[in-house]
């Protein structure tokens, strides 16, 4: 399973159809607090999560879902990267770090790579 969290409902719907499409089964949350109490964590295989949300960014969930020992791959998105924050990422752990607008087929080679399929 897929997990996408990312406060902007175009861009959710967008992934999970892009998924879906691509016979990826995925779940959409609105922010990292909403996938953190959803309970999805131990079933989700690649996450795919914007930097720049609300109250808690992509790498604080990040952060917070590998000191919950829930190492899961996760793509980092955003629209507003830049090197240093593309470095901080990856050095957290990320398997990438992809800005918005991004190569939908470069997102599905980086989620089935992360799914081990």
């Amino acid at each position: 399973m897929v997990s996408i969290v990312d406060d902007d409902e175009l861009i959710r719907n967008s992934l999970l159809g892009l998924l879906k499409a691509a016979a990826l089964p995925a779940i959409v949350f609105a922010s990292a607090e909403d996938f953190l109490q959803s309970g999805f964590q131990h079933e989700t295989g690649c996450l795919i999560a914007d930097i720049r949300m609300p109250r808690m960014s992509g790498l604080e969930l990040h952060a917070k879902l590998n000191a919950d020992n829930c190492t899961i791959p996760t793509i980092f998105i955003t629209a507003h990267g830049d090197t240093k924050m593309k470095m901080e990422a990856l050095r957290a752990g990320a398997v990438e770090f992809l800005t918005k607008p991004f190569n939908d087929a470069v997102l599905l080679q980086h989620v089935r790579a992360a799914m081990g399929s």
